[in-house]
Parts: C-alpha cells; structure tokens; sequence
C-alpha cells in the first residue's frame, strides 16, 4: 500500500467542516480516481494528502495518512514533497515568465541526478506531449490553456513523483484536448509506473484509465468501487446527493 488515508476530517478556519470520515486506499502503481460534483471535498482532500491545507486555513482535525507505511501528516508539504507526493494543482500554476523548457528544469531542481539523466527525462516529456518541444523557447504564460496544462503536468513529472495528485487536469479543455490529457496521464502511470490520485468531475475521462474509483459527496464517501461497476449505475445519485451513505 502506497497511501492509506484513515478517517480524516478537515476544517477551514475552525469552523467549516469540509471532509469527514474519508478513508483512501491505493497500492503501487494504481489510478484511483475521486469523483464528485463540484464543492464535494475532492481538492481538500488532495491538499489535506499534500500538506497544502495551511495556505486556504484549513486543517486536519482528525484522522492519519500514511504514505509508503510512514506516517506524513504531521509533515509540512515541503517534507511530503521531498518523500515523494507532488500534486498538480487546480489552476496551471506555472512560473509564466519562464519558458516552457526552463518550467520543465525547475521541476528537476529537487534531484541529485546528473545533467544527462536531466536531459534523459526532459527529451521523454516531449516524447509525452509534443506540443511542448515546438514550445520549448516560448513563454509560458503565451501558451493555450491546453498547453499550459500539458506543461505542469510535464513539470511535475521532473520531479520523479512517487505519488502524483491531479486535480481536475481536464476542467476547462476542449473535449479533444482533455482526452488527449488523459490518455498521456495514462500512459505516464503504464510508461514509469506513477501511482496517481486523480481528482474529475468527468467520470467518463476519469474511469476507463482508472483501477478504482471513490464517489466523494457532501464531504463523505458515498462509494468505492471499480470502473466496471460504477459504470453500471447512475451517477448522478451521488453528483446530486441523493445517495450519500458511505459503502
């Protein structure tokens, strides 16, 4: 097991209880998605897992994480980076003055590999997402939307993430363009074997790369099961709320 989350609860400023009872499990290698409407607690519980909870005040109240069998968090996110959980998160956050091949370099700044091994993972980022090599002395913040999330996808990659947090990589794309988002994601898990929490909305984008799926709603899960078995029933029960009692 990589990530056992056991019974976390978080709260946003002492007061709005966000997630409750949320229990994760995922074993080496894995896609594990969590799907819900949006406001279900999905991103807290990415940012409750990489210790970014501090920057919107919010804090784990109770319950544990463990990653790798280690305990994690009572760590800070910097800690959490370096053992190995990096997260993607909502909003393409890159360094926009920056070109598309210095971002990719700054993701490679935490490791000791030399510059050839450097070179090595840059060249395969390209081979992930082309678009980006024909980009690479652009500005970053001149890049389409689309582009711009291959790019911090790509940059999170340099960092060698044991675990890779995703939250939401498809909002705001062209269906093409999520699509094409997608399948590289899952190639990235099948090529380098990155075990990857993926947080969508899009069930039918999330599900078919996917080992196991959560239901997150109204800050509980409301259903754990696989691919196969949630494509069977109507999710919209649970995007709405009107089932909500966790399995």
């Amino acid at each position: 097991m990589i990530l056992d989350v056991k019974d976390i609860e978080v709260y946003y400023n002492n007061v709005i209880l966000a997630i409750e009872d949320i229990n994760i499990s995922i074993e080496q290698g894995q896609i594990v998605s969590l799907l819900g409407a949006n406001g279900a607690g999905k991103s807290t519980c990415l940012k409750a897992i990489s210790g970014l909870l501090e920057v919107e005040k919010g804090r784990v109240t109770r319950g544990e994480i463990y990653f790798e069998g280690k305990r994690v968090d009572q760590l800070g996110a910097i800690e959490r980076v370096k053992s190995g959980i990096c997260l993607v998160a909502e909003g393409r956050q890159l360094l926009k003055t920056l070109t598309v091949e210095e971002n990719l370099k700054v993701g490679s700044l935490i490791r000791k590999d030399s510059a050839s091994v450097i070179k090595d993972d840059l060249e395969r980022m390209y081979t992930y997402f082309p678009i980006l090599k024909q980009r690479a002395k652009q500005v970053s913040e001149t890049l389409s939307g689309g582009e711009q999330q291959m790019l911090v996808i790509a940059r999170t990659i340099m960092m060698r993430p044991k675990l890779l947090l995703l939250d939401e990589p498809s909002l705001g794309l062209a269906p093409l363009i999520a699509a094409a988002v997608i399948s590289e994601i899952h190639r990235i898990n099948q090529e380098l074997g990155t075990t990857i929490l993926l947080v969508e909305q899009n069930a039918a984008l999330a599900l078919p790369i996917s080992n196991k799926a959560y239901i997150i709603t109204n800050g509980r899960v409301a259903l754990c099961s696989t691919p196969e078995e949630m494509k069977k029933i109507d999710l919209r029960d649970y995007y709405l709320g009107r089932k909500r009692a966790a399995i």
